[in-house]
């Protein structure tokens, strides 16, 4: 009986040094490939929230980390530095709404150096399908109805949604969502054109970062 106990055990011990090998290899063989895909992920949405025809550099490239509550947490976040010419045109800032319905919401808004929000995109949300990933450009087109509006001030009322006296559009019953996002990109919008001079001065730093 304890022989055979001691068998079980030896039998489970191997078998489960065997997964966890198994799993640490197809880390290593894949681990390159996700970062490629993650890198050509990250250069579509970053040409949809910067036109090309406004810069001449990599963007992907063009990082730095800024660190402000208004970006929606504590943590960096990557910004991102368009130049045609050697001319900043855009910054591309990632920002967090921390009141989406089902928790954070990770957005990425896009605006030039009139104060004009170029596009904004969804990166990461837990949303409610059917309602609230409305929000997902894969789902619907509501996000597009963010681009080509200015921002005048830090509490722009018309960044909001109509439910609160603003021009945007909400979710029948999912108000919570647009209202979140709407409220994200005014505020990481308005927040990396007042400190545009101090963004482009700092150390491309994203890489250190990771």
């Amino acid at each position: 009986m304890i022989r055979a106990m001691r068998n079980n055990g030896a039998i489970l011990a191997l078998a489960a040094l065997l997964s966890t090998g198994l799993v640490a290899v197809t880390n290593t063989l894949t681990k390159d490939t996700i970062a490629e895909q993650e890198r050509i992920q990250l250069l579509q949405v970053l040409n949809q929230v910067i036109p090309k025809g406004l810069h001449d550099n990599a963007l992907a490239k063009q990082c730095t980390l800024v660190q402000d509550t208004r970006l929606g947490t504590d943590a960096p976040m990557p910004v991102y530095i368009a130049t045609k010419e050697g001319k900043t045109t855009a910054l591309a800032i990632e920002a967090i709404a921390p009141d989406g319905y089902n928790g954070a919401i990770k957005v990425l808004v896009g605006i030039d150096t009139n104060n004009t929000v170029l596009g904004v995109r969804v990166l990461k949300h837990a949303e409610t399908p059917g309602l609230g990933d409305k929000i997902d450009l894969n789902v619907s087109d509501w996000i597009l109805s963010l681009s080509d509006k200015s921002v005048e001030s830090a509490d722009d009322k018309r960044w909001a949604v109509y439910k609160d006296g603003g021009q945007f559009d909400q979710f029948t019953g999912a108000t919570i969502t647009p209202r979140a996002v709407v409220s994200a990109a005014r505020n990481a919008a308005w927040y990396a054109m007042q400190n545009i001079d101090t963004i482009t001065r700092q150390p491309l730093n994203c890489g250190d970062a990771s």
